[in-house]
Formats: C-alpha cells, sequence, structure tokens
C-alpha cells in the first residue's frame, strides 16, 4: 500500500456529508498515523461542529451553492466560484496534498476545481441514490468514484457502501453479543433520560431537520407518550414546536418526550 503523507476532504452542510467523511478520515489516519489530514467545509454547515470535534484541521471555504434555475444568482456565480477554489487551492498548496476526496456539498465542487487547475487526483464518495450537482461534476475526472447504492448513475462507480465511523461500527458489532447490548442500551438510555421500561420512538429528518415531520409528531406528543416515549432530533434551531408540545403535556408525562436539536 503506497503511503500517503497529505490529504485534503471536502464535505460538508449536512451530516449526511460530514459523517462519511469523518469515517474516511479515521481510516485513513489509522492506516497513515503521520499523515497530514485537512478538512475543508463552511461555516455555515454542520461541519464546523463536527469536524473540530473529531480533532481534525478544518479549512473555511465560502460557500458556493449551484442555483439549480435561472436567477440573478447565476450572474456572481463565476467571481464567487474563482474565489472559493482559490482559497481550496491554497490549502491543497500549503499542506502538499497528494490527494483530494470529496463527499458532496457545497463546498465540494471549488475543491474539485482546485484539485483539477492543480493536478491532484480526485476520488469521490456519493451517499445518496441520486448524486448531487458537485459530485456528478466532479465524477468526469475523478480517477475513482465510490458509491453507497447500485445504479446511482455516475461513471466507473464502485459500490463500496456507506463508511461508518468507529463509533457507530462498534456498536454494529455490539449487537452480536446480548450482555454487551443490553449494557450498551442501558447507557444509552440513562443518559438520555430515557426509561428503560418503555419503547422509545426516535424521530429525525437529518441533521437540518423537517420541519413537516418536526409539526406532526409534536402534534401527537399526547398520543405518543401515552403508550411510548419519544426522542425527537428536531434540527439546529427548530425545536420551539416539539417544546411546545412538551410543556402542554400532563408533568409526569413531559420526561417521555426529550427533545434535541442533533446527536
Amino acid at each position: 500500500m503506497k503511503t500517503v503523507h497529505s490529504v485534503v476532504l471536502a464535505g460538508g452542510g449536512t451530516a449526511g456529508h460530514v459523517n462519511p467523511l469523518l469515517a474516511v478520515a479515521q481510516e485513513f489516519s489509522r492506516r497513515h498515523p503521520a499523515a497530514t489530514v485537512s478538512v475543508l467545509g463552511t461555516q455555515e454547515g454542520i461541519e464546523a461542529e463536527l469536524v473540530p470535534a473529531q480533532g481534525y484541521s478544518l479549512e473555511f471555504v465560502p460557500r458556493v451553492p449551484l442555483p439549480r434555475r435561472p436567477s440573478g444568482a447565476w450572474l456572481s456565480l463565476p467571481q464567487r466560484l474563482h474565489a472559493a477554489v482559490s482559497v481550496a487551492a491554497q490549502v491543497m498548496t500549503d499542506t502538499s496534498a497528494e490527494v483530494v476526496v470529496g463527499f458532496g456539498g457545497y463546498v465540494s465542487t471549488p475543491a474539485y476545481l482546485a484539485a483539477r487547475r492543480l493536478g491532484i487526483p480526485v476520488v469521490i464518495h456519493e451517499q445518496n441514490a441520486r448524486p448531487g450537482l458537485a459530485n456528478k461534476l466532479g465524477a468526469r475526472w475523478a480517477v475513482s468514484t465510490a458509491v453507497t447504492f447500485e445504479g446511482t448513475g455516475l461513471p466507473h462507480a464502485i459500490v463500496t457502501g456507506l463508511p461508518l465511523r468507529q463509533s457507530i461500527a462498534d456498536l454494529a458489532r455490539a449487537r452480536s453479543d446480548a450482555g454487551l447490548r443490553s449494557v450498551e442500551r442501558a447507557e444509552a438510555l440513562d443518559a438520555l433520560g430515557l426509561d428503560p421500561s418503555l419503547p422509545v420512538l426516535v424521530v429525525t429528518g437529518g441533521s437540518l431537520g423537517a420541519q413537516r415531520i418536526n409539526d406532526a409528531v409534536a402534534g401527537c406528543a399526547a398520543e405518543l407518550t401515552a403508550h411510548a416515549q419519544v426522542l425527537h432530533l428536531t434540527g439546529r434551531g427548530k425545536t420551539a414546536g416539539a417544546d411546545t408540545a412538551v410543556a402542554e403535556l400532563p408533568s409526569e408525562r413531559r420526561s417521555r418526550y426529550q427533545v434535541r436539536e442533533y446527536l
């Protein structure tokens, strides 16, 4: 296996991009402990919180969404994209990057273009069944493209599945050990303030949340907590409706509806 001294990972906006990025970063660090791992992301995305928490260097690149329909945003796109590409290229130059691995999201397009300009190989991972615009673009010249699902529609793609962080892989392995699974479950329920004697309904619309799901579930809070307990992950800044629903529950049932922005 060739030794790689420096890699730049690009992806962000949602946990769907960031979590597989972190999984690859962890595995890369395990295989190449002396190598430099740098991550490109945006200040607005969830990567600004998750990447530094895992101990990786995060370099901010200006957010450049690609307009999906004709609009005035197209007029400023070349200038904004040029600025973002320049920032990404500078990071790659400063870190002597040997490969760029992209996971999609706003930051990936400038990363792919910067790598192409500098002659750095690009590897892509697409998490979704339908590829995003950034990965569709980057796949045109990527040296390797990995996908989670058959039929994703990117050229010369290899089905690898979804990279999992070590903590998630460990939990998956724990499922084969009934004793360990029981301990893990008890510790998790305690940490989340949940009752081990009641069923748990987990509600999530992803790291950004989904307002329609939030509204629908919060509207059923009384019915749900009569039979079970709810762990509701609303997305950042979207707890208000669920918090109101909890406040309207009988006091003895409020602990059965736990609200978090993200876990």
